[in-house]
């Protein structure tokens, strides 16, 4: 068995090196053929979010860096394995980097799987896959399952074992009891939902707000439309405000001293992000790391989240990660509002000037926006209407299938959607 190793871990913690050993014996000893990579010595760029790589050279990423390499690898692997510590119950942002590029190996065309749309499969086979998370508190490391299990839908991996590490036993026990999951095809349970958010019942008025947004498309985004719109309302509240994009603003020691400056003078901060691979953007993720690395916070938080699938709830586990940042930073959790269909129906225009079209939008954001001044959670009545379906799933599909083609036409590639470059068989 054919076996890739991608270290995501950072390079002050030394438990990736140490599962790493564990597994290397017992691959050996398997004579399983292996290969470890340490993601942060990579050249990998961050995922445009252009989906060049699905209509302009279909199955490649645009941006030629190391990420081309793993996808490749990946595709070729029978067993993928995932090593990083538990971040906010995800993965690392040195690991989601890596994992933010791998839409590559899928198909933009939609079809149903277990009930709920999911893209279509590029390769005919793909790579089991092996998660081995360490450092979480028992509710994140929950979230962490959950991740791990939807990832294994969106990658098409036939067997799935999700690994925490129990610093109290051998770890070449437990690598060896890993792999034998793998070989016997068993794959980990299926997680519970998490359990109900620990949202505060009430807090005091806010006075300032700062915005994350969470799109490497930052003012002409989604997110930048949601959010800016919600900034708006509370402004009008009598609330001042202020916007930072995480892509232009977290990208220097210099730029992050002074966005950390900004959000210590917010009472409230709100996250809002597209889903990216089931979680929040690699970016983002780093961006979480330095607010948590600055300490803890008496602040309140709240995220938006949009996703390209119909169902809102593909945003879910996102959304579950946001929520332990909160707990893990001090931060009182005020809740989310979740979309589906967030780009195809929004498509980066504020909400004002999308009409009939964005009404619920709005008519949602304005109740957050209400409850949100007064330091309250965002209402159930906000978070279901913001998550209700505008259209069916059956034309979703049609439609978005329709959308890739001609995004494809216009780089002459409408008959080369499918290919499969990192195929065995296309290589000399």
């Amino acid at each position: 068995m054919k076996t890739l190793i991608l270290d995501g871990s950072h390079a002050s913690d030394p438990t990736a090196g140490q599962v790493t050993s564990a597994l290397q014996a017992n691959l050996a000893a398997r004579n399983w053929e292996s290969e470890t990579i340490v993601l942060r010595e990579q050249k990998i760029g961050n995922c445009a979010g252009d989906f060049f790589c699905w209509v302009r050279s279909p199955g490649v990423c645009n941006t030629n860096d190391d990420n081309r390499v793993i996808a490749e690898k990946i595709v070729q692997s029978d067993l993928v394995v995932y090593l990083t510590p538990v971040t906010f119950g995800g993965f690392s942002s040195e690991l989601k980097r890596a994992v933010d590029h791998q839409i590559q190996n899928i198909s933009p065309f939609f079809t149903s799987v277990q009930g709920e749309v999911h893209h279509q499969k590029r390769y005919a086979a793909y790579p089991n896959m092996l998660a081995i998370g360490w450092g979480g508190a028992p509710r994140a490391e929950l979230v962490f399952r959950r991740l791990v299990h939807r990832q294994s839908i969106n990658m098409y991996a036939p067997t799935t074992v999700c690994g925490l590490v129990d610093e109290s036993a051998s770890l070449e026990n437990q690598a060896d009891g890993w792999l034998n999951q793998v070989a016997g095809g068993i794959s980990s349970p299926v997680p519970e939902q998490s359990s109900p958010s620990r949202i505060q019942p009430e807090s005091a008025p806010i006075r300032r707000a700062a915005l994350l947004v969470g799109s490497p498309r930052t003012s002409k985004s989604t997110s930048a439309a949601l959010g800016g719109y919600l900034m708006e309302q509370l402004a009008a509240r009598g609330v001042e405000t202020e916007t930072l994009q995480i892509y232009t603003q977290f990208n220097s020691a210099e730029h992050v001293k002074q966005a950390l400056e900004k959000l210590d003078r917010a009472d409230l901060v709100v996250l809002a992000f597209p889903l990216y691979v089931d979680s929040l953007p690699a970016p983002v993720i780093a961006a979480l790391e330095k607010i948590a690395a600055h300490g803890k916070t008496s602040q309140r938080f709240a995220a938006i989240a949009n996703c390209g699938f119909p169902e809102a709830h593909h945003n879910d586990t996102a959304l579950a990660i946001c929520e332990e940042f909160a707990a893990q930073t001090g931060m009182t959790w005020l809740g989310s509002l979740s979309l589906g269909a967030g780009e195809g129906m929004v498509h980066g225009k504020p909400l004002n000037e999308l009409g009939g079209q964005g009404a619920s939008f709005r008519k949602s954001l304005d109740l957050a926006a209400v409850a949100l001044v007064e330091g309250n959670p965002i209402p159930q009545a906000a978070r279901d209407l913001f998550a209700k379906p505008l259209i069916p799933v059956w034309m979703y599909k049609l439609f978005g299938g329709m959308g890739w083609k001609q995004s494809a036409k216009k780089y002459g590639m409408q008959k080369s959607l499918k290919a499969q470059p990192y195929a065995m068989e296309n290589k000399s």
